[in-house]
């Protein structure tokens, strides 16, 4: 077991990449085949993103079209975007699944802000845990004798700044997405 700064940077990095990508999901308004990219389908014994199953196109600003390539999908897919947090309700039309787009009122918008919680909550998690592999591996490292107890402190101190700062970066991007959803 070895500490590589980079990694973890890199791992870091990835979470806030997925974060944004969640944060894409979340629609400010109009219809968007990103809105519908976190939602994942049980199909075929497994759990797969909507877009392995089916295509996404707008059909207007404010509706989207799924079509669900394999009928034994179809419903999968309908409940997948029901329980997504969302708030969409397909209207089924064979394979096609039909999301009309609600307009943004005040309670919809504070339930966007929760989901955008979560996601960030999500990524905080995932940089935790990246910030505790860091660190057991320099308690690995410090045990085997591969460093000293103070560099296994400055060592630990510096994976501390480099999770302290992307944990700013995830509330910082929370805070823009929040004021981006109550945006009138």
């Amino acid at each position: 077991m070895s500490y590589d700064k980079k990694d973890l940077e890199r791992r870091m990095e990835g979470a806030l990449t997925s974060l944004s990508t969640e944060f894409g999901g979340l629609r400010t308004g109009r219809a968007s085949v990103n809105l519908l990219d976190s939602i994942m389908v049980p199909a075929y014994g497994s759990t797969v993103p909507l877009n392995q199953v089916a295509s996404v196109t707008v059909t207007d600003t404010r509706m989207l079209s799924v079509n669900v390539w394999d009928k034994s999908v179809v419903g999968a897919a309908d409940r997948a975007i029901r329980e997504s947090g969302l708030g969409l309700n397909p209207v089924v039309d064979g394979q096609n699944l039909r999301l009309p787009i609600p307009p943004l009122n005040e309670e919809r918008r504070k339930e966007l802000q929760k989901v955008a919680g979560k996601y960030a909550e999500s990524a905080r998690v995932a940089i935790r845990n990246i910030r505790r592999d860091g660190m057991d591996s320099l308690k690995a490292m410090e045990k085997d004798g591969e460093i000293s107890e103070d560099r296994h402190h400055a060592l630990s101190d510096e994976v501390q700044k480099l999770t302290d700062t992307y944990v700013a970066k995830v509330d910082e991007a929370l805070k823009a997405k929040e004021a981006e959803i109550m945006q009138v």
